[in-house]
């Protein structure tokens, strides 16, 4: 490699795989990209092993595109493993910065998981109850998996990030932005979200009229004002407590914001800070039957968690289930 380029890495953990094409979505831009550095370890993209990242020297990559949640031993390794090689190391995505969607995991026990994923599914057929094994025998030969780990964690919950980039995926434009501060040299202090410092309210055209509401609705089930605050319609829309940076490109077609950036500076719970947004929009009666009618009306979302927290779950207070005894369940 020309000695006057960077060295780029990218990694794929727990997620989906969007967060890679989505690099490849810069089009066009990722050969500005190659111009300015060359690509050292990206597995999906490209015939690399993981001999040949730990051939590397310390800080040998200067930056690292890391997406995924930490759910394997495996992720956790490589995790640990990158940071060692590189001087740059990027959460990339929304299950690197805070578990993601693999997180909402975390509100079940590993066992459970195994016997929901592998036993209990409509259209399992597996009459010997077989689950996955970190090492089988079989001809003589043995066959050693990555541990499934009790929790699914964020990357800044294994090593040190510099940066994130947030979103699922990140926007291309977000994607660019970082590289034009990159390639300047312009990079804010470590330890930055490269996104809005607002929330996604702030960048929604749609009025808002702070109404408020007596009955709580998920979006196909009632036709959208697509000039309206969805929740003045009643409809839970994170953009209240949501980093902005997006665009408003969700309520933009008349879908509510997910929470997909994760929380605005100093906020530190998406989804406790949505809650008490909620609560000051929520029309109930009686200030003695306030918390019972507000209950009541939460308790018709037929995913509360996953409502509140789609994406942040592993970086919430409670990060996911807990046992009878107060205790995180771990089982």
């Amino acid at each position: 490699m020309p000695k006057n380029k960077k060295k780029i890495g990218a990694y794929w953990a727990a997620s989906c795989g969007g967060c890679d094409v989505a690099l490849l979505g810069l089009h066009e831009r990722i050969l500005d990209l190659l111009d300015f550095a060359d690509i050292a370890f990206w597995p999906a993209a490209t015939d690399f092993k993981y001999e040949d990242l730990k051939g590397y020297g310390k800080n040998e990559l200067d930056l690292t595109f890391f997406n995924g949640g930490i759910r394997t031993s495996e992720n956790e390794e490589i995790a640990k493993l990158l940071r060692e090689k590189s001087e740059i190391l990027v959460a990339y995505g929304s299950c690197a910065h805070q578990g993601g969607i693999p997180g909402l995991a975390n509100m079940s026990g590993k066992n459970e998981l195994f016997d929901t994923v592998y036993k209990q599914t409509p259209t399992s057929n597996n009459p010997d109850n077989t689950v996955p094994l970190e090492s089988t025998k079989r001809n003589g030969e043995v066959l050693n998996l990555p541990e499934i780990e009790d929790r699914v964690r964020s990357l800044d919950g294994v090593v040190e990030v510099d940066y994130t980039v947030p979103g699922c995926p990140p926007p291309p434009e977000l994607t660019e932005d970082f590289l034009d501060l990159l390639t300047k040299g312009e990079l804010p202090e470590k330890g930055s979200v490269v996104a809005g410092s607002k929330t996604v309210c702030d960048e929604c055209s749609r009025e808002w009229n702070r109404e408020t509401i007596d009955e709580l609705s998920r979006p196909q089930e009632v036709e959208i004002d697509p000039e309206k605050c969805l929740l003045d319609q009643g409809i839970i829309c994170m953009g209240p407590v949501t980093r902005s940076g997006c665009g408003g490109s969700c309520p933009e077609v008349n879908m509510p914001c997910k929470g997909c950036f994760g929380p605005p500076p100093k906020v530190e719970d998406q989804g406790t800070e949505m809650l008490n947004s909620l609560a000051s929009v929520l029309q109930l009666g009686e200030e003695g039957q306030a918390l019972e009618q507000e209950r009541e009306m939460l308790s018709s979302l037929p995913d509360p968690i996953g409502t509140f927290y789609t994406f942040s779950l592993s970086n919430s207070i409670f990060g996911g289930k807990v046992s009878e005894g107060g205790e995180n369940d771990r089982t």
